[in-house]
């Protein structure tokens, strides 16, 4: 190796000049540091070895230093050449792996990703084997599931963060396309051990005696509860405000009220707990299906995760 020019100004750091070819020199020095020969890295990089011993020297009289040390029949990097193998190695190994990483990350592009807005009941009920079959065919889309309430998936909807949204909806807006898949029907809940539970020909003002347990006034439940009985001009009383349909069923178990509920949270679990009864005589079926903005162009993905939702039935009623 060239040893240093000693009339060079040793006050003045050596200047890394930039140049075009400046990989072939830096990955030539890598791998003679990490091999310890230049007969090895010559072999390493399938060029002759007088083509490395010019690299190297090359980018000794450049930076002004010796690079290398021979101990014994290995050259080692000199105090000067381990600083500039600190530096080069992270550089040449990200330039030589750059192609298969740029590679991954189109091919990542590529696979996409996938937002998509819900309410918790929808996330926890309904979305369940619908996520994992849409994983199942699709494993390379990122989904992300938005919990979100009614109107806090529409903001989302209508500003572009989610792809589409899952839920159920009573009133359209002109903007939005609904499209119902599912429908519920909606049940009376209580303790096994209630007077309801067993009372042949249930009306609605069977109910009234009995405290409800109730999603907050803010939601759609809640509204049309209220609804009902005030149509009917049957007197309610509602115990509890609370939220979450599994808080509500604990609460029922406990038999701290009764509650109606739409029949989609209601679990094989739930039947040793709870008795249902159907109220469809007096409530309507809530639907659920698939929202979008109109207009908006769906992505593969998001097709891919509607038709699971949407199977060859165009309407699905359960209880």
């Amino acid at each position: 190796m060239t040893k240093r020019d000693p009339g060079n100004d040793r006050s003045t750091p050596p200047r890394f000049a930039y140049k075009a070819d400046r990989l072939k020199p830096l990955r030539a020095f890598c791998q003679t540091a990490r091999l310890g020969s230049v007969s090895r890295a010559a072999e390493a990089l399938y060029v002759s070895q007088p083509a490395i011993t010019l690299q190297l020297q090359a980018l000794e009289r450049e930076l002004g230093v010796r690079l290398f040390d021979r101990v014994g029949r290995r050259l080692t990097p000199s105090r000067e050449g381990q600083v500039l193998y600190e530096l080069a190695k992270p550089l040449v190994e990200g330039i030589d792996g750059l192609d298969a990483v740029f590679h991954d990350k189109v091919q990542g592009l590529d696979a996409g990703e996938l937002n998509v807005a819900a309410g918790s009941s929808t996330i926890l009920y309904l979305l369940p084997g619908i996520v994992e079959a849409f994983r199942q065919r699709r494993p390379d889309v990122r989904l992300t599931l938005h919990n979100v309430t009614g109107a806090g998936g529409l903001d989302l909807l209508r500003n572009d963060a989610v792809d589409l949204a899952v839920g159920s909806m009573l009133e359209v807006p002109a903007d939005l396309r609904y499209m119902p898949v599912y429908r519920f029907e909606p049940m009376l809940i209580t303790p096994p051990d209630h007077p309801l539970a067993h009372k042949p020909d249930l009306k609605l003002e069977d109910l009234s005696p009995y405290g409800l347990i109730l999603p907050p006034k803010r939601l759609t439940t809640y509204r049309l509860v209220d609804l009902v009985f005030q149509q009917n001009r049957v007197p309610y009383t509602v115990a509890l405000e609370v939220g979450g349909w599994e808080v509500i069923k604990q609460y029922v178990a406990m038999g701290l009220g009764i509650s109606i509920v739409t029949a989609i949270c209601l679990t094989e679990a739930d039947r040793t707990r709870l008795a249902a009864r159907s109220l469809a005589q007096y409530f309507p079926s809530r639907s659920y299906g698939v929202v979008v903005r109109k207009g908006k162009f769906l992505s593969p993905q998001a097709r891919a995760f509607i038709e699971l939702i949407q199977p060859d039935q165009p309407d699905h009623s359960e209880r």
